[in-house]
């Protein structure tokens, strides 16, 4: 009977592997040369908005805890990263805010990132650049929002030369909460802006759209995200997958 479960669970698990596999392949193509090598106590920081916040403690400083990393994609990708570089000892921070826009990211970047001096930087951020125009009288544009992002990539790594970027790419997964077509082709503009600048300044790209789209073809989309935009537990575990694509 022993024998039997064990064999149901490990044939589960590699069923869970090969869903989540699949759909990373048809999605993230990360040139070996471009993927990050982890030196030790290699600081690494998540940056971004409320999907990279996740219900965080902020009054939590030490990093590789649970309290600081939130509940979301940063919590789950930290802990396979620390489990499978454990030889390196790296140093995890996740310093995302819920309701940011690119500006604010900014209004606190000394503090929040250059002080923390990461070697591996990655931020989601550029959904509410958009979304707030409809919903919080925000009157930002496209061409604000890529300004805005590639001062802030230029500051990053003039501050900090040898940094490692990875870029997520904005996204919002249509016909869950108030993500409809009104949202396109508009956001489909943000979400070229952070590929664009990912190119521009040799960042890894996890391309967060094309991910969701891939997944709903084996889940519908309130299975992956609760509204459009904040990742279920699914989903956080989907982007989490594909972010630790960015190392070797």
């Amino acid at each position: 009977m022993e024998r039997r479960s064990f064999l149901k669970k490990t044939a589960f698990t590699g069923a869970v592997l090969g869903l989540t596999d699949s759909i990373i392949a048809s999605t993230v193509n990360i040139r070996s040369s471009s993927r990050i090598q982890l030196k030790e106590n290699a600081i690494i920081l998540f940056q971004g908005d409320s999907i990279t916040d996740a219900g965080r403690n902020r009054a939590v400083k030490t990093p590789n805890s649970s309290p600081m990393m939130g509940s979301g994609y940063a919590v789950l990708a930290a802990g396979a990263l620390l489990h499978q570089y454990a030889a390196k000892r790296p140093i995890i921070y996740n310093k995302g805010i819920s309701g940011n826009k690119v500006f604010q990211l900014d209004k606190r970047w000394d503090t929040d990132c250059i002080q923390i001096k990461p070697d591996v930087l990655s931020i989601l951020i550029g959904v509410n650049d958009f979304w707030h125009t409809k919903t919080d009288s925000y009157t930002g544009t496209v061409a604000l929002y890529e300004k805005d992002y590639r001062a802030l990539l230029k500051r990053t790594v003039d501050a900090l030369p040898h940094v490692k970027l990875i870029i997520g790419e904005p996204y919002a997964v249509k016909g869950v909460g108030t993500v409809n077509d009104s949202w396109f082709p508009a956001f489909d503009e943000y979400r070229a802006v952070a590929q664009k600048l990912a190119d521009e300044f040799n960042a890894v790209f996890i391309p967060c759209q094309k991910l969701y789209a891939e997944a709903q073809k084996h889940a519908p989309a309130s299975y992956w995200t609760h509204d459009g935009v904040h990742a279920s537990l699914a989903g956080a575990q989907l982007m989490a997958h594909a972010w630790l694509q960015a190392f070797v």
